[in-house]
């Protein structure tokens, strides 16, 4: 089954359609910003939704290695890329929501905003912990660094996902509201324990006989 599930992904429309089937909540917005169908506060909708969006593609980029060697589908790995790059697009696109549409870009009303407001200041911090993947994702950049060096930078990935779920509890907590908070919170702790599990039974000493 495998093999199979691995030709379908290694099929050179998967990555187009993925590209397709991942901006589509982009476009989808862009229209409802135009045709005004985003409901009564449409900067509100616009800001959460992207973050939203974020949060979800930061997750599928995480799953990607979990799900590639439990169920041998090696080739994932073309598509962590990609999913990586959009999860950056989000992001900057939650922020950009945050400065315009909140802030009517003051730059020094934002500059004074982000440290008073701790859900504001976190979620900043995530994303700048993306600028540096994002402009490494490339192959040149892995030669330029060294494979060592760059699988080290690109653990702030999880610095960034632990951040990310922390804005978004503290967007939350406003409201008292943790449902969906909890979903993604319980996706990330699958997702980077297994990380940790997979750490600890590496540096296992094997045992005696075996």
């Amino acid at each position: 089954m495998s093999k199979v599930v691995n030709k379908l992904l290694l099929h050179e429309a998967t990555k187009p359609l993925l590209f397709g089937l991942v901006l589509a909540p982009f476009l989808w917005l862009f229209y409802g910003a135009w045709a005004d169908l985003l409901g009564a506060n449409p900067a509100e909708k616009l800001i959460r939704s992207t973050g939203d969006w974020t949060l979800r593609c930061l997750c599928l980029t995480l799953a990607v290695t979990p799900l590639r060697q439990a169920l041998g589908l090696n080739a994932l790995l073309r598509l962590r890329r990609l999913l990586g790059l959009f999860t950056f697009f989000y992001g900057s696109l939650h922020f950009l929501g945050f400065a315009w549409l909140d802030m009517g870009f003051d730059v020094d009303a934002i500059l004074k905003d982000i440290p008073k407001r701790p859900f504001i200041l976190v979620g900043t911090a995530a994303l700048l912990l993306m600028v540096p993947l994002a402009a490494t994702s490339f192959n040149r950049a892995i030669q330029w660094l060294g494979a060592a060096r760059w699988r080290r930078l690109h653990q702030l990935v999880y610095a960034s996902a632990l951040l990310g779920l922390l804005h978004f509890f503290w967007m939350r907590a406003a409201k008292q509201n943790f449902g969906e908070w909890s979903v993604y919170a319980a996706l990330m702790a699958l997702l980077l324990g297994w990380r940790v599990w997979q750490r600890l039974r590496a540096r296992r000493p094997p045992r005696v006989g075996a």
